[in-house]
C-alpha cells in the first residue's frame, strides 16, 4: 500500500490517473497535458507502474497505458478500514456539538 500512496503523494501523476480514467492514453498524448520533460514524465510512468495503478502496453512505437481502478480502489478502501476502531461512529447531539 506504501507504493500507491507514494504514487499519490505526486500531483503530477495524480493527474496523469485522473487522465487516464477517461480511457487509456499514449505516453506522448499524456506527456503533452505536462509542461515538464519527457524523462520526467517516464519516471512518474515507472512510480505508477510499480505501484500497480496503471498497466503499460507496446503499441507500435507508442506505449499505451490504461488506468488499474480496482488496485486503486483495494488501496483507498484499504486506508479507510486501517482507521477501523470496531465503534460505531459518534452520534452528534445538540449537547456534543457544542
Amino acid at each position: 500500500m506504501s507504493s500507491v500512496f507514494k504514487a499519490l503523494s505526486d500531483p503530477t501523476r495524480r493527474r496523469v490517473l485522473q487522465l487516464l480514467r477517461k480511457g487509456p492514453l499514449s505516453a506522448g498524448d499524456l506527456s503533452d497535458q505536462f509542461d515538464v520533460s519527457k524523462p520526467t514524465m517516464s519516471a512518474h510512468f515507472t512510480v505508477l507502474k510499480e505501484a500497480d495503478l496503471v498497466h503499460a502496453e507496446k503499441s507500435g512505437k507508442s506505449i499505451i497505458y490504461h488506468l488499474k481502478l480496482s488496485v486503486l480502489e483495494d488501496a483507498l478502501l484499504g486506508f479507510v478500514g486501517s482507521f477501523d476502531t470496531g465503534a460505531g461512529a459518534p452520534v452528534l447531539t445538540k449537547e456534543t456539538a457544542k
